[in-house]
């Protein structure tokens, strides 16, 4: 398992930021259909949030904003702990960083340092993490358990818990 997750992450990177540019196609596994849903119900339940983190960040970024996204993922697990609360809010706020950046006119290969940024960090220095937690997969049984309790469950509401406080992280990261 360990020798694809970075791939893996990739794919699903690319396919998140996909479609947050607006380009329609199928998902390319269950894992990415997982992760578009649960962004995207991260992205409505978070969206004043994420909008102000997005526009400090694209203030301060500099010609290439997939450097510092590497910091924001450190800061995101600052605190040692990675969940999949965080995976999530990550992929969110790249996703919605890819779409204010094409809205500016960014090149392809903005958007493809994006997704590598993101692969190369979980997939490459947080794998052990994505490894205990059965990877990809794993994330999938997290989802469908997760899909599985009402809306107003314990599971979900530790998901988007978790989330915040990767979100807040973040929002350390860009005041300082």
């Amino acid at each position: 398992m360990s020798c694809c997750l970075r791939e893996q992450t990739l794919i699903l990177a690319r396919d998140y930021i996909d479609l947050c540019l607006g380009t329609t196609r199928q998902s390319p596994s269950p894992n990415a259909e997982a992760m578009r849903s649960l962004a995207k119900e991260m992205e409505k339940q978070y969206q004043s949030k994420f909008n102000s983190l997005l526009h400090s960040f694209i203030a301060t970024c500099g010609p290439d904003p997939s450097v510092n996204l590497k910091k924001v993922m450190e800061e995101l697990v600052g605190d040692g702990i990675l969940n999949w609360g965080r995976v999530v809010s990550l992929f969110t706020f790249t996703g919605l960083l890819a779409r204010q950046l094409y809205a500016e006119g960014a090149s392809i290969d903005c958007f493809k340092r994006l997704a590598e940024t993101i692969a190369d960090y979980l997939g490459g220095e947080k794998r052990e993490w994505l490894i205990q937690n059965e990877g990809w997969e794993g994330f999938c049984k997290f989802f469908q358990t997760a899909k599985e309790v009402n809306q107003e469950s314990t599971m979900k509401t530790a998901l988007f818990a978790a989330a915040g406080v990767g979100i807040a992280g973040i929002t350390f990261l860009l005041v300082r």
